[in-house]
């Protein structure tokens, strides 16, 4: 998951809803000289340097990304559990404390409404990370999914900035920042060191950074080991600084536009792109994050134990050989003839900074990816398309 790049028009909605929001770290991008874009209402970095570049940091050093855009919606009571098993489609009550996982908020018709990351933080409290454009209404639907449970649903979104150090350097770079140590009674670098030295994948822990709470996260949306920072956000500018500082030559500031290719690299899903309330999430490749095996019911549940037609589109991997990319929306047919069948549609793609040559994700008929010989529409050119798995890229260490 991560941010989704959709925009309002101020002609269409009131004044309230085009609000330009900022982030706590506006003035410090400001003063770096980044270049600015709209994501979902906010005023975010899209790029610092260069596109390439700030990719290329990410899987030769590190990268720091702000994404305090992103929603963050707290749960807190006894049926905490109880009211995300029946709120998601996975069965968050299993996991442990210090634990995330990957989950999704669906209709009851199947569709997507969000994708998500659940952090268990204590045994009756949940944090879910929303994508920026739908953390209102995730919050909303938590809100109504939990009534009748013993819990509070409180967006905290304006109460937290999230700062990411992605890419084979960034474990480094956080154990050389000062200022860290881990909560508990030493609170001290040696305990966050260790800390981090046993930190799993999909896992997180209370931190502070001199002497404030911080939440250390290891997921990640670029493809490479990286650390998601959970902080006040009159804090986000000095840990921003401090890790610059720290990290020299080997941290990059980069923007969303970078992050974009990264994700898109190693073939993670973008809402808006690959999921929708219009996708179920078989469709996208996303059934075992369904789980059909918890008892009771939960949103969805039968809707997506059904299943889409057999003829619904499903998520594939594409490239293609030469410069020019497939890009979102252009048209995917059974040949490159005049007579070819339209079969599918582009959601993301890119000329790839890491493998360089094009790759695409798209969705397309079943009976076309079986038969092969598919060519995607480049601006009028039908340009011949070979069926991958995905990710394109994946690291090695």
């Amino acid at each position: 998951m991560t941010q989704d790049p959709g925009t309002t028009s101020p002609a269409a909605a009131p004044a309230e809803a085009t609000r330009e929001r900022r982030s706590p770290l506006d003035a410090v991008h400001r003063a770096a000289g980044a270049s600015f874009t709209d994501f979902a209402g906010w005023q975010m970095p899209v790029r610092y340097s260069s596109d390439l570049a700030e990719h290329h940091a990410v899987r030769t050093t590190s990268g720091l990304f702000d994404l305090s855009h992103m929603g963050e919606i707290v749960l807190i009571g006894p049926d905490a559990a109880a009211a995300l098993d029946y709120a998601l489609a996975g069965r968050l009550s299993a996991i442990e404390i210090g634990q995330a996982k990957y989950s999704l908020l669906l209709a009851d018709d199947g569709g997507i409404i969000d994708d998500l990351v659940v952090y268990r933080t204590g045994d009756d409290r949940f944090m879910v990370v929303a994508n920026a454009s739908n953390a209102a209404v995730v919050a909303d639907e938590l809100r109504t999914r939990a009534a009748g449970f013993d819990t509070i649903v409180s967006d905290e979104s304006d109460d937290i900035a999230l700062i990411a150090l992605q890419g084979p350097d960034a474990r480094a770079v956080l154990l050389e920042t000062p200022g860290f140590g881990a909560e508990g009674p030493g609170n001290d670098e040696e305990d966050f060191d260790a800390r981090i030295a046993a930190l799993k994948y999909y896992r997180a822990f209370p931190a502070t950074f001199e002497g404030q709470p911080v939440l250390v996260a290891r997921t990640g949306y670029t493809g490479e080991d990286g650390f998601e920072l959970y902080v006040a956000p009159e804090h986000a500018p000095t840990l921003w600084a401090a890790l610059v500082e720290t990290g020299g030559p080997r941290v990059t500031l980069c923007g969303l536009a970078s992050r974009d290719t990264l994700r898109l690299e190693a073939g993670m899903p973008l809402y808006g792109h690959e999921l929708g309330r219009d996708i179920l999430p078989v469709q996208a490749g996303l059934g075992r994050v369904v789980a059909h095996a918890k008892e009771g019911e939960f949103v969805g549940r039968a809707a997506t134990a059904e299943g889409p037609a057999d003829d619904a589109r499903v998520l594939v991997g594409l490239t293609t050989e030469g410069r020019r990319a497939p890009r979102a929306d252009y048209e995917v047919y059974d040949g490159g003839g005049a007579d070819a069948a339209l079969v599918g549609v582009v959601t993301s793609g890119a000329l790839s900074p890491t493998l360089g040559h094009p790759v695409a994700m798209a969705f397309v008929a079943p009976t076309a990816v079986e038969a092969g010989g598919l060519h995607v529409d480049v601006r009028g050119t039908r340009i011949a398309a070979t069926v991958v798995a995905l990710p394109f890229y994946k690291r090695t260490s």
